[in-house]
């Protein structure tokens, strides 16, 4: 799996209405983009002077993946939105062999369970 991180730092003039315009178009992407597999954001929680203001933490099958999801139109309107309230945008993609489970059902507390 490609892990691709990115970390926002808004301008001091970004309003949260910006902020929020960008949560709803990240939220609407996985719908639109069939190469997401992972797909979290969210907001900066600790504000330290060290921290971003905003991640976004995407998974992808492979970089062809990645990159089909990097031109893909609905993408590209993110990315002018984020280039109108950023100041600095910082970016890391790196592999790993995490494959998700083979089955998401939880499996049955009950089974086996046989009353005395």
């Amino acid at each position: 799996m490609l892990h691709h991180i990115v970390l926002f730092k808004f301008k001091p003039e970004t309003g949260d209405e910006q902020i929020a315009a960008l949560e709803k178009m990240l939220d609407a992407l996985p719908d639109q983009i069939v190469e997401i597999q992972i797909y979290e954001f969210g907001r900066d929680v600790v504000r330290s002077d060290r921290s971003y203001d905003f991640a976004l933490v995407s998974g992808f099958a492979n970089l062809p993946a990645m990159q089909r999801y990097q031109v893909h139109p609905e993408h590209q309107k993110v990315i002018a939105h984020v280039r109108e309230i950023c100041e600095d945008v910082r970016a890391v993609d790196f592999e790993s062999e995490y494959r998700g489970p083979d089955n998401l059902e939880e499996p049955d507390p009950f089974k086996g369970f046989r009353m005395p």
